[in-house]
């Protein structure tokens, strides 16, 4: 059981994802706390395995306190969940020790996601973050691949090279399990198969991996 703390210092925001949290089953919200240094006093008498933080919050923001927890409490996993998008900023979160950046705008199937990978000590971008950067990287470098193609690990399922294209074309979880007529979970399960079959640490690796080895049509 994933042990989880949210930390936002909207109470709406906060208290809605609790409740949608509270029917997976391998998931449990252990408590909350509006802002960074409310966590960290929190955190001794409430271990947790992932927080999730918000990025702009008073007293401790999200940069600093995912900061002080990587000094503190280096085995809680911290997932930023924001609605910040700007590349500077997320960079600066991720080197500071966090796992994975979400925005709000994403659906809660793969907010779940999220948290099991980082859980598991994955990395994780959301895929509408991982897509611009990807365009961003392909427009500079002409989109004829200068880097070097990473090594194919493993062949991909027909289903699984359906679910990369739809992943490819910006469809959350929710939209490609109501494309293809089956559940989310079996959606995230292909995408975590995809995931290791080729070796990538997120969505933007994925999908340049994908594009360069011919595996899915451009977007």
């Amino acid at each position: 059981m994933t042990q989880v703390i949210l930390v936002d210092d909207h109470t709406i925001l906060r208290e809605g994802l609790r409740a949608a949290l509270a029917p997976e089953p391998d998931l449990t919200v252990v408590g909350v706390a509006s802002n960074g240094q409310e966590l960290l006093d929190m955190l001794p008498a409430t271990p947790a395995d992932v927080v999730v933080l918000d990025m702009n919050m008073p007293v401790l923001d999200g940069l600093a306190t995912t900061r002080r927890l990587r000094e503190e409490f280096p085995d809680v996993r911290v997932l930023i969940l924001s609605m910040v998008s700007h590349e500077r900023n997320i960079a600066q979160v991720l080197d500071a020790g966090a796992s994975g950046f979400v925005l709000k705008s994403v659906d809660k199937a793969e907010i779940v996601l999220a948290i099991q990978s980082v859980a598991a000590g994955r990395s994780y971008l959301c895929s509408e973050l991982g897509l611009a950067m990807l365009r961003k990287v392909l427009n500079q470098t002409g989109g004829n691949g200068d880097e070097p193609s990473m090594k194919k690990q493993g062949d991909l399922s027909n289903r699984e090279r359906e679910v990369l294209q739809l992943i490819a074309e910006g469809l959350t979880t929710n939209e490609i399990a109501e494309k293809l007529f089956t559940s989310k979970r079996t959606i995230e399960t292909h995408r975590q198969n995809i995931i290791e079959k080729t070796q990538v640490k997120n969505t933007a690796a994925l999908i340049k991996y994908a594009m360069e080895n011919g595996l899915i049509r451009g977007t």
